[in-house]
């Protein structure tokens, strides 16, 4: 029978990257990784986020870094190489919440600019990553999508176009990892506390000229359990899938969302 205590654990010394771990979601996953004994390095586009990252883990390896740059992305890897010394699992967190319009009101830059952070980015890292997690003799990959990746999102085109990307990238890379025994998993999460969701309702509200609190209540009520999930949510579903608990759940897509009913 497995040890009761060990199975949920994060493995000793689990040498994990996070991007756009220095606050707000990813953030939450490093504390908590951190806090179960694995050695994580995070990259994040604020340096004032890094710099409190870095003082509330002083040994834990930051770089500033823009996932949608394949310079910022290669110079991230040879720091994890050197502060890690290897890898046995990659998040790939970053992203970023995109316009908020209908779709002819939508600059094309700004359409490419959520496609290359919540898209482009996590191919960007797997691709550095999976080389270093077979020469550790396998690992795994969580990707962050949406609860957005399975419902269309009305005046957030380029944001939902980009979760439901992440969904094929994860369970393609799954079927292509599986081999080398590499788990890939994706989670999506549903409406997260922070600011960035605040932003989000702010601007829909605006667009249907109604209050926040009006707008904020509609989308609690699309959620069965009303309320919304936190960060710390977010962060025990990937840690639960880094764990041995996880160890064969492969090419799945893990709503953390009190069951959002639709967007």
């Amino acid at each position: 029978m497995a040890d009761y205590s060990r199975l949920f654990a994060i493995p000793p010394g689990l040498r994990v990257l996070v991007t756009a771990g220095a606050s707000g979601i990813g953030r939450a996953i490093a504390d908590l990784l951190i806090a179960g004994g694995a050695r994580v390095h995070v990259c994040d586009v604020s340096e004032a986020f890094l710099a409190d990252y870095r003082a509330a883990h002083p040994g834990s390896g930051a770089t500033l870094a823009d996932v949608a740059s394949e310079a910022d992305v290669s110079r991230l890897f040879a720091e994890v190489s050197d502060s890690l010394g290897g890898l046995d699992a990659l998040v790939n967190n970053a992203g970023v919440a995109g316009p908020t319009g209908g779709v002819e009101e939508i600059r094309p830059e700004d359409w490419r600019r959520t496609l290359d952070v919540c898209l482009t980015g996590q191919f960007l890292c797997s691709r550095q990553a999976v080389p270093m997690l077979k020469a550790a003799g396998g690992g795994a990959i969580v990707n962050l999508s949406s609860a957005a990746g399975r419902f269309g999102y009305a005046f957030r085109t380029p944001y939902s176009a980009a979760k439901w990307g992440v969904i094929g990238f994860t369970q393609s890379l799954a079927k292509e990892l599986g081999p080398a025994d590499i788990r890939v998993n994706a989670i999506l999460p549903g409406v997260v506390e922070g600011p960035r969701m605040t932003g989000v309702i702010a601007a829909r509200a605006k667009q249907l000229g109604v209050s926040h609190e009006a707008m904020e209540k509609t989308y609690l009520d699309r959620i069965s359990l009303r309320r919304m999930v936190t960060a710390d949510d977010v962060a025990a579903a990937v840690a639960w899938l880094l764990s041995d608990a996880g160890r064969n759940i492969s090419g799945q897509s893990l709503g953390v969302d009190g069951n959002l009913e639709s967007l």
